[in-house]
């Protein structure tokens, strides 16, 4: 099923390296027209920018025989976000296909955290999403047809230290994938997201001060962003009819559906609840489903292979 993305105009945010530089490479192999979009900044946001990146990607798509071109704007800016989806439209007459990819780290353990650390990470991950995702739904919308694919992690889906601003972004973005499923499904939009295992600079920046941490880091090394691009490709084609407002993950060579967030466990009381009634059944009534404390190094144990 070669050229799954013949005819298509995509745009993937964040890919002058890393998972987005795959996705854009995979992508216009298999026949699209790529918006590649990178700030060229530092992974903690900091800096001025740079177009090295983007246009070292867009030389590698023309090199192999396909048609891209850069954008070095903010997708934190709702008006930088507009002008992405404004140059696919106008450079390649429409746009088929949205991955937001773009982000930042400025990990902090919570009680240090910044409101600055805060904002910037919720601005690129959450915001950015938002604003490119927006800045393409009417053209979606008319057209009647269009994929999102956009990127969470186990950092919100399961936890991590010191990133709270990381992680409520990230489930952040499940729950605007969501609303997008069910606001444009009645318009052939469909909207999935993807949480992924893979070595990337930001991976880079996270501590490995103790042998588990570099064991850790040793395993994610190991998982390329190679591996990645797949997934969210054959996301935007047409192969991909029916599946929409899905978690999944990539790890390796494994592909894997998260579930949603659903009632595991419910208690009824006819006359109400009391404090005490609330201590001596429904707490002890639920607490064999509790959620665990792991965090996501600690659940995903077994090797990548």
């Amino acid at each position: 099923m070669a050229n799954m993305l013949k005819d298509k105009v995509v745009l993937v945010t964040g890919a002058g390296g890393g998972i987005g530089r795959e996705m854009a490479l995979l992508a216009a192999a298999e026949g699209a027209k790529v918006v590649v979009n990178d700030l060229g900044g530092a992974v903690d946001g900091e800096g001025a920018g740079s177009a090295t990146p983007a246009q070292k990607v867009c030389d590698e798509i023309a090199a192999a025989g396909g048609k891209a071109v850069p954008n070095f704007g903010s997708v934190s800016d709702p008006g930088a976000a507009e002008a992405m989806v404004k140059q696919a439209v106008e450079t390649f007459g429409r746009i088929d296909g949205v991955i937001n990819n773009a982000g930042i780290l400025r990990d902090r353990i919570f009680h240090r955290m910044s409101h600055l650390d805060w904002k910037q990470v919720i601005d690129v991950h959450l915001n950015g999403s938002f604003n490119v995702a927006r800045a393409a739904a009417n053209h979606f919308k008319e057209q009647k047809s269009g994929a999102f694919v956009h990127f969470t992690s186990t950092s919100g889906l399961i936890g991590n230290f010191g990133q709270a601003n990381y992680s409520a972004a990230k489930m952040g973005i499940v729950g605007l994938s969501r609303s997008i499923a069910l606001d444009m499904a009645a318009f052939g939009v469909r909207s999935n997201c993807i949480s992924p295992f893979a070595f990337t600079r930001m991976i880079g920046t996270i501590p490995a001060d103790t042998p588990q941490q570099v064991a850790r880091l040793g395993r994610s090394k190991r998982m390329t962003p190679a591996k990645v691009a797949p997934m969210a490709v054959f996301l935007l084609s047409d192969a991909a009819e029916g599946v929409t407002s899905q978690i999944f993950g990539v790890r390796m060579n494994e592909i894997m559906l998260f579930s949603a967030n659903r009632p595991v466990r419910s208690v009824h009381n006819s006359e109400g609840w009391t404090l005490e009634q609330i201590a001596e059944q429904a707490i002890p009534a639920m607490k064999p489903h509790f959620i665990d404390m792991k965090r996501s190094p600690e659940f995903f144990t077994w090797d990548p292979v």
